[in-house]
């Protein structure tokens, strides 16, 4: 089975919007739905039309009439607040992957970053109360944990504004949570696809920011899977963290290309020499629940069953950073990790 892959999760029959749903984990997410399960209805909301486009054709020649059958396609934007309310009608799971997500682009751009990332989730959330929308899940990023750029400070406002959506529900009964993982090996921005196209064009050398730097690594499927699981055991206002391995970049640019020298040539605006998903302020409230960690709220006025309950809670002083990690990738193992295949160009097994 799958790395962090649901046990029981049933999505038949169920009303199922994804916002930023032609991304790259957006389009992963609704390609796994459809060929797992039958939903009455799967939403792809967001504000491009010719992605959109794109994903319906591609979509439509995979899974075939039936499945498509189910699909709708809303062009919308998170910043507005009465398209969301509009498209959020008669749902029942909300999945939010609408980001801006580039970080040099935020620290140019800091007010298109907040209106999108901060105002945008305030928007999701005050649609899908309105709309009595049971479960939300909401993704986040190891960025949001001391965050030191714009981005990462936005997610931050983006997992307390759903957090804190908990204690508002009352007895509207929606339940809010939020995963945060790392860097999706070989998604758009991503460094492992950089490498790939100046290989491709025969370069002499590899650009490295930094000799020192380290990531969390995920592949796109552990990370819909990840949020599938945590779909499945939310219990409203926790952060699931997934338990993943770490990788250093000179290990990636030297496994992807042997012999080929690499350039320092300095750490970007905004960026981290490692990243961390939780703090040693946070330790006191995150239990371990084998393969992830839960992150608690720190302000519950709901009914909840805190995961401690049953669940051992971390040392105080914790951290989870990708410089001090327990599992390392190098060799091939990080070739076989970076070479999953982007969302919209896989086959089904029985294509």
């Amino acid at each position: 089975m799958a790395r962090f892959a649901p046990q029981s999760l049933d999505l038949d029959g169920k009303v199922i919007l994804v916002t930023g749903a032609t991304g790259s984990f957006g389009r992963r997410f609704v390609e796994t739905v459809l060929s797992r399960f039958k939903p009455r209805k799967l939403i792809v909301y967001s504000r491009d039309e010719l992605k959109q486009h794109e994903m319906q054709i591609d979509l439509s020649e995979r899974f075939g009439p039936q499945a498509m059958a189910a699909m709708r396609f809303f062009l919308g934007d998170v910043r507005d607040r009465e398209r969301l309310t509009l498209a959020l009608r008669g749902v029942d799971i909300v999945v939010h992957a609408a980001a801006l997500k580039q970080v040099p682009a935020a620290e140019y751009n800091p007010s298109e970053c907040i209106h999108t990332n901060v105002l945008g989730a305030e928007n999701v959330v005050w649609a899908c109360l309105t709309n009595r929308v049971r479960q939300v899940v909401a993704l986040s990023t190891d960025k949001a944990c001391n965050p030191v750029n714009l981005y990462g400070a936005t997610k931050l406002a983006s997992d307390k504004t759903f957090v804190a959506a908990n204690n508002l529900a009352g007895d509207i009964g929606t339940r809010f949570s939020v995963v945060r993982y790392g860097n999706v090996a070989g998604s758009r921005g991503s460094v492992a696809p950089l490498f790939q196209r100046l290989i491709a064009r025969g370069a002499s050398e590899l650009p490295i920011t930094d000799p020192r730097m380290t990531r969390f690594l995920i592949t796109l499927d552990q990370g819909v899977d990840f949020v599938l699981s945590s779909l499945e055991m939310m219990r409203g206002g926790e952060i699931f963290v997934p338990k993943i391995p770490s990788a250093r970049i000179v290990d990636l640019a030297a496994a992807m290309a042997p012999g080929l020298p690499q350039k320092v040539i300095g750490i970007r605006p905004g960026e981290k020499l490692h990243e961390m998903m939780i703090s040693a302020d946070d330790a006191r409230s995150t239990a371990d629940l084998g393969d992830r960690y839960a992150i608690e709220p720190a302000f519950v006025e709901y009914a909840r069953t805190p995961f401690s309950a049953a669940h051992p809670v971390v040392a105080e002083d914790f951290s989870y950073a990708s410089d001090s990690n327990d599992e390392w990738l190098s060799g091939q193992a990080l070739l076989d990790l970076v070479s999953e295949p982007p969302a919209g160009r896989r086959r089904r097994a029985t294509d």
